[in-house]
């Protein structure tokens, strides 16, 4: 890139591989300082640090073209005052604007690295756009931001994950800017904001299959939940992070764990949360061929009637078409078929499903249960054409990874005897093309 400066390429790197400061300096191994510096573009540096940076990040010959490009062209300590600067050798003037846009970006990918968020992965948003946005915005009120907890909350609900995630990534980037110079008395709130904010994060990386990162970002989302000694937000993260995990992102197994750890630390006494629990026990119960367990956890899940009271951090999580779900999913897995197409009737007629125009995950997977449950009953040919049609015919923005899933626990419901059928290949054929494709790194 021409008049890019050694510590702009080297941010750029660790923002890439998702590697902070002390991490690549353990790894030189060198005093993280010296990173620190050249990150800052504050020193020069030696051609075999040049080579072993390289080598560590994968990057090529990258940062030894850059390191040998310095010293040819402006004679050691001048080039490294140059890079500093963002003077362009040759050139009779610094150029103000190319300054500016180097100072922002190697901001905007400090925010990033102490995000862990890999550059490669921001997919359509330019990366000015997030220095734009997220460095010039103002200090928001706690108010606002809890206002943003809903919004974000909303966008995953009805509009494609990859634009939700777009703008909920702007967010997280302004968020963790003034964390660091937040009086103490909003700290504890816009930590709870970071735990909410972290787990819509985890849950749109989930609907598109970067499920390393999602992994990442539950484990954020609970440190900051535990940290802030709310019991009703330690349990809402931990039972969104059970439930998403269904959708290929953990085995079943795993799943049921993740359900009995949480309701350990829900305690003795009944609450919604538990309930919910219970809807993912059976959701993951079915998946492991218990039908009849399964069966008993979704009555205390459908049973319970409802949350106590609405999240104090996010009012709007839920949904009573949630347990209308569960039973949907259970009851097809099992191939009971009336009591499938009752649940599945009354999700689709919810208000919040004719909202979205039957694109949202819930909508879309319940008409994929009706394909597992013909499936079930052995009616192979008829299920996968149906499951071959929902997917086919959903619009493209609204292709998630659950609906992938969804997609595949039909196909392990098909006897093997059968999975060679015409009608089959062609089900397998669109699931592989309706999948959502991962997020390509800027600039390929």
């Amino acid at each position: 890139m021409s008049g890019e400066s050694f510590g702009q390429a080297l941010l750029e790197l660790m923002a890439e591989h998702g590697i902070g400061v002390r991490a690549l300096a353990r790894q030189v191994p060198c005093n993280p300082g010296t990173i620190s510096k050249l990150c800052r573009d504050e020193r020069g540096t030696s051609e075999g640090m040049a080579k072993r940076l390289d080598a560590i990040l994968g990057s090529g010959d990258r940062l030894v073209a850059l390191h040998e490009a310095t010293v040819a062209g402006t004679g050691g300590a001048e080039g490294d005052m140059s890079a500093m600067q963002g003077v362009s050798v040759g050139s009779s003037a610094p150029s103000q604007a190319r300054d500016d846009d180097d100072v922002k970006r190697r901001a905007a990918l400090q925010l990033l690295t102490a995000l862990g968020i890999s550059a490669g992965t921001l997919g359509a948003v330019p990366l000015r756009q997030l220095v734009d946005l997220a460095l010039t915005a103002e200090p928001r009120r706690l108010d606002d931001w809890h206002l943003a907890c809903v919004d974000h909350l909303h966008a995953l609900r009805t509009r494609p994950a990859a634009q939700a995630r777009e703008d909920l990534l702007v967010d997280l980037l302004a968020l963790n800017r003034q964390l660091r110079t937040a009086p103490a008395v909003d700290r504890t709130e816009l930590r709870r904001v970071e735990a909410a904010l972290a787990m819509l994060h985890a849950h749109l990386l989930s609907r598109l299959g970067d499920h390393g990162a999602a992994l990442r970002w539950w484990r954020t989302a609970r440190t900051a939940a535990d940290a802030s000694t709310d019991l009703d937000l330690r349990l809402m993260v931990r039972c969104e992070e059970a439930g998403v995990g269904l959708y290929g992102q953990r085995d079943a197994g795993t799943v049921l764990a993740l359900t009995h750890t949480a309701q350990r630390i829900a305690g003795d006494g009944p609450s919604f949360w538990k309930a919910d629990l219970a809807g993912t026990r059976a959701k993951a119960l079915t998946m492991l061929g218990q039908h009849d367990e399964a069966n008993r956890a979704l009555t205390s899940f459908v049973g319970y009637g409802g949350p106590d009271a609405p999240t104090s951090i996010l009012p709007t999580l839920w949904v009573d078409d949630q347990a209308y779900f569960a039973q949907s999913w259970v009851h097809a897995g099992a191939g009971n078929e009336a009591a499938a197409d009752t649940a599945r009737d009354l999700v689709l007629s919810h208000p919040a499903a004719r909202r979205q125009g039957g694109a949202s995950p819930y909508a879309v997977n319940v008409q994929l249960h009706e394909a597992l449950c013909t499936i079930v009953k052995g009616g192979t040919d008829r299920g996968v054409r149906q499951a071959t049609t929902v997917l086919d015919t959903l619009p493209a923005d609204y292709r998630t990874h659950l609906t992938t899933e969804t997609g595949h626990m039909i196909l392990q419901a098909i006897p093997h005897a059968q999975r060679q059928r015409p009608a089959v290949r062609d089900f397998r054929n669109v699931l592989t093309a309706t999948a959502p494709k991962p997020a390509l790194p800027q600039g390929t």
